[in-house]
């Protein structure tokens, strides 16, 4: 069996080792396609780079695709030399599907394709403002500050006041990485430009706004310690936010240990406020405020269009863990913006697409046309099936319940014209596709952590896609 998988982020490389496992009787070729040239997808360009224990999921990613590639020679496979051996994964980078390669091409070569393209874009939040200048998405910011190397090597970073729409961990990431003094990430492998930007941010007061309350959040608590532990910053809230009667968080919220533990932390920082307004704790030189029960109407602007501030409006609790708006409203002055609400998926070539949902439509991982109908040989795991929900581990039993139906579905599979592993490298050569491979992966890895050991730092990340791509290549 030979099957593509688009995208190497987890989904597509757990799908990939999943799939080995349980064909290991019949042997089954996979060959992972994409769109960068290095893999792991949201793990590499997803993750704030003071998270190495996070990062730390690329070991066990790393050891799937070399176990994968067993033996092959790497050299060989970019060139188009040599043969995959049975139960084996190739990685070809910095091949686009839908630009470098079509479905048909996939249908030529394959039995079957999974899309395992993950959610990059971020949600729409449709106030009023949206879209001014200086207010931003979290998912483009993230990707500055990740080193990504299709968005720009700058970032306007010239706010003092800045507001972050948001509950949830990429929130706070992005939160922590706009408030923390930049010489504290020095360690980390943030990238040299990213590093000079922050450098010149004349950040002091951050706004983090929820639409519930402080039990609602969707943080992870060591995700909520971690920012409250930021050197020199003040965690800022307000005491009306506390004050409110709600039976649900008592009767279901504090039943689960995390919401337990995420009001822990929340009252000492409550504690520490009221010693710094008692002069009993000095005041740091950066504040951090937490809005909760802060509906978004609207983003405010200056004469130029610019954003000058966010009005609110306060909610309260419902009763039953929503919330009902109170008709009080609030402008929080700032200069900049970001939205953290939500990933969103993109759509694919010749692939059927939901455009509210930003998924692939599809059924337990088989894709499905526009009449509801199986789409054969085409399937999805990750994201792009079930939306951006979940942490990674949730990944790979998304991946099994995919490949369970791919399985079952051999009867339906395509009939590829060409079975020759040595057709696919031959394919992208001679469309003069610069490819990437395991073996440049290990080059490039190499190489970057060459580069932070000379500065005493993890890594320092090769950002430009053509600078990766040639040092992949030994180029």
């Amino acid at each position: 069996m030979r099957l593509a998988i688009v995208g190497a982020g987890p989904a597509g490389i757990y799908a990939a080792d999943l799939l080995i496992k349980a064909e290991r009787d019949f042997g089954v070729e996979i060959d992972l396609f994409e769109q960068l040239p290095a893999p792991y997808g949201l793990v590499r360009y997803g993750v704030s780079p003071d998270h190495p224990r996070i990062k730390g999921i690329i070991t066990a990613l790393r050891e799937v695709l070399d176990r994968g590639a067993g033996g092959e020679d790497a050299g060989a496979q970019r060139t188009g030399e040599g043969t995959a051996p049975s139960g084996s994964i190739r990685y070809f980078g910095n091949v686009r599907y839908g630009q470098d390669l079509t479905l048909d091409d996939l249908k030529r070569h394959y039995h079957a394709v999974i899309f395992a393209t993950g959610a990059i874009r971020d949600a729409d939040l449709s106030i009023p403002g949206i879209d001014a200048e200086g207010s931003y998405g979290a998912a483009d910011f993230v990707s500055w500050f990740d080193g990504h190397p299709d968005v720009p090597r700058t970032w306007p970073l010239e706010a003092a006041q800045v507001g972050v729409i948001g509950n949830g961990n990429v929130a706070l990431d992005v939160s922590r990485m706009l408030i923390k003094h930049p010489e504290d990430l020095l360690p980390t492998e943030i990238p040299a430009n990213v590093y000079e930007g922050l450098q010149a941010s004349p950040i002091e007061e951050l706004h983090l706004f929820g639409r519930r309350g402080p039990a609602y959040v969707k943080f992870t608590p060591l995700e909520l310690r971690e920012l409250g532990e930021v050197r020199d910053v003040d965690m800022v809230v307000d005491e009306r936010d506390f004050d409110l009667d709600d039976p649900y968080v008592d009767e279901h919220l504090m039943k689960n240990k995390q919401i337990v533990v995420i009001t822990r932390v929340m009252n000492q920082w409550r504690e520490a406020q009221r010693a710094r307004r008692a002069g009993e704790a000095p005041q740091a030189s950066r504040r951090l405020h937490l809005h909760f029960w802060s509906r978004p109407v609207e983003v405010v602007t200056d004469d130029a269009g610019r954003v000058a501030g966010l009005k609110i409006e306060r909610t309260a609790p419902d009763g039953s863990g929503g919330v009902i708006d109170t008709g009080e409203f609030e402008v929080i002055p700032m200069q900049s913006l970001y939205r953290a609400i939500g990933y969103f998926g993109s759509p694919l070539d010749e692939i059927p697409f939901d455009d509210r949902r930003g998924v692939i439509p599809n059924r337990q991982g088989r894709v499905l046309d526009a009449a509801g109908d199986q789409v054969p040989g085409v399937y999805a795991t990750g994201w792009i099936k079930r939306g951006p929900v979940g942490l990674i581990g949730h990944t790979k039993s998304d991946a099994m319940e995919t490949l369970e139906c791919l399985i079952e579905d051999r009867e339906s599979w395509w009939t590829p014209e060409i079975e020759d592993p040595s057709a696919m490298p031959a394919l992208l050569s001679e469309r003069n596709v610069p490819y990437t491979t395991i073996e440049g992966w290990h080059r490039l890895d190499e190489h970057e952590l060459g580069l932070g050991e000379a500065e005493g730092r993890t890594r320092v990340k090769v950002v430009p896609r053509d600078e990766m791509t040639r040092i992949s290549r030994g180029e």
